[in-house]
């Protein structure tokens, strides 16, 4: 990679997620040092241009010389809204079909994370729009299901949020409580 390139927006969420999750080896505590400077310094920079482009005005006159009343904002991020009944039901029935799974369960929540991530990222740079994820029931050696409750809070997170257009618990057939029917939300310039 070139020195001058800079990491997009989502390389410095992965990124991130990676650094935090490894430990340094003895001896190499100021390399991690620079790692948390560069990653702070990072997460500044993407702070700065998000006020920017929050703060800065938007030109918009009326007829008249009056100003245009801003547009209405977009409902908060992180609220998905269910599958509409009739698309759970051809997706069921294999009328619809799921263009890619993730099997998760059995993994732990840290390597979950990462895994799911780069598979949303990726089918949804695809064009996909109906996957399936398993996240297993949790019901063996009395774990409550971990990642059953850990991945739908997940999707409520930045780096989740605009992937994901709505999520459902899947059929019976396709791992019921276990599994979810996830919507991608489409590309932009994806019509219909």
């Amino acid at each position: 990679m070139a020195k001058d390139r800079k990491l997009s927006t989502d390389e410095r969420i992965l990124w991130g997620k990676v650094a935090r999750s490894t430990r340094p080896m003895p001896g190499n505590a100021g390399v991690v040092n620079e790692l948390d400077a560069f990653l702070a310094e990072a997460e500044i920079e993407a702070a700065a241009a998000e006020q920017k482009n929050l703060s800065t005005p938007k030109p918009g006159i009326r007829a008249g010389g009056q100003p245009e009343p801003p547009a209405p904002a977009k409902p908060p991020g992180g609220i998905h809204h269910p599958l509409e009944r009739p698309v759970k039901r051809k997706i069921a029935k294999g009328r619809l079909a799921l263009e890619a799974r993730l099997d998760l369960h059995g993994l732990y929540q840290s390597e979950a994370h990462v895994m799911l991530l780069d598979f949303l990222i990726r089918a949804h740079e695809r064009g996909m729009r109906h996957v399936l994820v398993i996240t297993g029931k949790g019901s063996s050696m009395g774990s409550e299901g971990a990642l059953k409750r850990a991945v739908p809070m997940w999707f409520s997170q930045a780096e989740f949020r605009y992937l994901i257009s709505s999520y459902e618990p899947a059929a019976q057939h396709h791992g019921g409580e276990g599994a979810l029917y996830i919507r991608l939300s489409r590309r932009p310039g994806d019509h219909a």
